[in-house]
């Protein structure tokens, strides 16, 4: 009997040790993450691609601070799995959302950040109510993404995107593109997400008041085929469409393949963000590539302009489940990313990302991010419009993926997202 005793008592510690051990070391899966009220912090990131290196600076920031921190996460939609965390009273102390969650979750869920000294060294922060929820996390913009190497290798001179930013003397050049013996130069990602968050949303975006232009799609007061910036828009499109090397089949096309015929310098444009980066440097890319504006022939100034700005935030939880220890200590965090020269370079070099913030003068290692940097510090970027509903890149991408594959017109299309907007009830927002 006494035997059998010792042997629980064994079993029981190494099940103690095993569990100890697990909680210490973090990971990648959100069903155990627990936010707790004990010393240590927990971060929810929802950016994908630098999920490994949010790991391994866990490992690094909690053995300088003596700060435990664990990051996780899911395939879920940020709401979905955020929702379940709420619910279960289990909440991340910091949780990287996009800028539409901030809004939706901020005045219930965040802890108020005004007084934070990176305030005054952004532009970037969001308030809700004159408060302020949203920590900066990058600055992301999209446009043409070109290989300038492969242009310049044709047309015999220095490749300068301004000499092109109308839709006219873009054309010429995939003309004389296409006669110095690059037979399609352009691609199009065929993703819902690339389509109708991305390309559609600056239809949106690229006007005085955008609030405006989509309530009067939702209560149908305008009619979008008679819209010169959606014809503007969808005019350059179309040259991008009928010059892509998959025009023939362009709903099969793979992103990679796609980006990696960019990096090599197949082909010459495409249409993308500096997110696009770390897919393009997986392969063997030339030396000169950026992202300029699209080309338009319009005269309201958009075709000198990226449209972007703060992409991801954070925000740290506000309720009781998370101790006053737990919300110091992530407002600590907050501020080694913005002002610790490790914190800078964690953003800038490991994660490969474009500073929101002006303190942090480390120069962008990857071209894409280097080129958005340029119109970031020169004030030309076109703000993103960050209140579409949850279901508009999967509808309407899917509208347009049909456009982008022969089986609709432009009228059709047009019609389409006029019929999405009216069931839509848009609501207020600061």
């Amino acid at each position: 009997m006494r035997k059998r005793i010792t042997q629980v008592l064994a079993l029981a510690m190494i099940l103690s040790l095993v569990c100890v051990f697990l909680v210490a070391c973090g990971g990648s899966s959100d069903s155990d993450a627990s936010s707790g009220s004990g010393d240590g912090i927990t971060i929810f990131n929802s950016k994908m691609e630098i999920q490994d290196q949010m790991l391994q600076m866990a490992e690094r920031y909690t053995a300088e601070t003596g700060v435990p921190v664990e990051v996780y996460y899911s395939n879920d939609t940020v709401s979905a799995h955020l929702a379940t965390r709420y619910a279960s009273n289990n909440p991340y102390t910091l949780s990287m959302v996009d800028a539409k969650d901030i809004y939706s979750l901020a005045e219930e869920h965040a802890l108020d950040l005004s007084d934070q000294q990176w305030v005054n060294d952004t532009t970037h922060a969001i308030s809700v109510g004159g408060k302020v929820y949203g920590f900066p996390v990058c600055v992301e913009a999209r446009g043409i993404i070109y290989n300038a190497d492969a242009i310049e290798k044709i047309i015999g001179k220095p490749f300068v995107p301004s000499d092109y930013a109308t839709l006219d003397s873009f054309k010429e050049l995939i003309e004389q593109l296409k006669a110095g013996g690059m037979e399609s130069p352009t691609g199009v990602m065929k993703e819902d997400w690339s389509l109708a968050a991305h390309y559609l949303a600056q239809v949106y975006e690229e006007r005085e008041d955008p609030d405006a232009f989509v309530r009067a799609l939702s209560e149908d007061t305008t009619k979008l085929i008679d819209d010169p910036k959606f014809n503007s828009l969808m005019d350059t499109f179309d040259v991008l469409m009928n010059n892509s090397y998959a025009k023939a089949s362009a709903i099969s096309a793979e992103r990679e393949v796609t980006e990696q015929k960019l990096a090599e310098g197949e082909i010459a444009f495409l249409f993308g963000g500096n997110w696009d980066w770390s897919v393009i440097s997986a392969y063997d890319y030339t030396e000169h590539m950026g992202i300029m504006p699209i080309p338009q022939n319009t005269d309201d100034g958009t075709n000198t302009k990226l449209v972007g700005g703060g992409s991801k935030y954070f925000f740290i939880d506000s309720s009781s489940n998370t101790s006053d220890q737990q919300k110091q200590q992530a407002k600590d965090f907050l501020n080694w990313l913005v002002y610790n020269q490790d914190g800078q370079s964690f953003v800038v070099n490991d994660c490969a990302l474009v500073p929101a913030f002006s303190n942090i003068t480390l120069a962008v290692s990857d071209p894409l991010g280097a080129s958005v940097k340029v119109y970031a510090d020169a004030d030309a970027m076109v703000p993103n419009y960050n209140y579409l509903p949850d279901d508009h890149y999967a509808i309407l991408g899917a509208q347009f993926q049909k456009y982008l594959a022969g089986k609709d017109d432009r009228e059709g299309f047009a019609k389409q997202v006029q019929t999405y907007w009216k069931t839509k009830t848009l609501t207020a927002h600061s």
